[in-house]
């Protein structure tokens, strides 16, 4: 029986790089990709979190989730290929551990160290998803938990939305960009090693913070996607959060 294929659409800014390390050091000098803080809050409250253990945040960006991780109790590491971000991550987030920069294609830790290994809205960006995907496997312990966020080619209020009103497909700043539905990135992730136990979806985070809310009545269209985020099926929604455990040898 011939393995179940993962068919996603790649978007690719420099498609003579295969080094997106220069270009995200430049995006970082320019901009945060950070999302708004009821995100992590959010992110936290469906993680349910263990209160001791190890945490690797592959592709932290500013280091949010390490810091949220480490104030619940675990021992949390961030990864990210470009040193600008690590850096100032560093110097906001203490204490914070590091061990250097890297591509999440090769994560600079023993096999089985972690407990629980996150990618967060990165893997669409890798140049090789499915070798990230083998590492985070890797590097997890056999009774760990995986964490992978990763965006939905049919978003109703996103990308359908988009198509819809302009006839284009949505494009970001990153070098590197992929949309699969909620069938290919399943079979991405269990055809390199991990098990998906639990498929949540994202749409809109709800605002936890006062700051928060002036976000959203700023911004009208995302204020109404906000209200509109209940109605919306799992299949056509924004993001999916896979959480996964680890295949065990001689299982399926």
């Amino acid at each position: 029986m011939n393995p179940r294929k993962s068919f996603l659409l790649e978007i690719r800014l420099d498609a003579e790089s295969q080094d997106a390390r220069q270009g995200y050091d430049a995006l970082y000098e320019e901009t945060s990709l950070s999302q708004i803080e009821s995100f992590y809050i959010w992110l936290m409250k469906k993680l349910r979190l263990p209160r001791q253990g190890r945490l690797l945040d592959v592709a932290c960006g500013g280091g949010e989730v390490v810091r949220l991780a480490g104030q619940h109790g675990l021992r949390a590491v961030g990864l990210d290929i470009s040193e600008v971000v690590a850096r100032s991550a560093q110097q906001r987030i203490q204490p914070l551990w590091w061990m250097g920069v890297s591509r999440g294609e090769a994560v600079p830790f023993a096999n089985e160290s972690f407990d629980i290994v996150t990618n967060i809205g990165s893997l669409e960006h890798f140049f090789d998803p499915a070798q990230g995907v083998r590492e985070m496997v890797r590097v997890l312990k056999p009774e760990g938990k995986a964490i992978i966020l990763v965006p939905n080619t049919f978003s109703l209020l996103t990308n359908v939305w988009h198509a819809m009103r302009t006839g284009e497909t949505p494009v970001d700043d990153q070098p590197i960009q992929r949309y699969g539905s909620r069938a290919d990135w399943t079979n991405l992730i269990e055809g390199n090693g991990l098990r998906v136990v639990e498929t949540l979806k994202y749409e809109r985070p709800w605002p936890y913070k006062s700051s928060d809310w002036g976000y959203y009545l700023r911004r009208p269209k995302e204020l109404a996607r906000l209200l509109a985020a209940p109605l919306v099926p799992l299949n056509l929604c924004f993001c999916f959060l896979f959480v996964c455990s680890k295949k065990q040898v001689g299982r399926h």
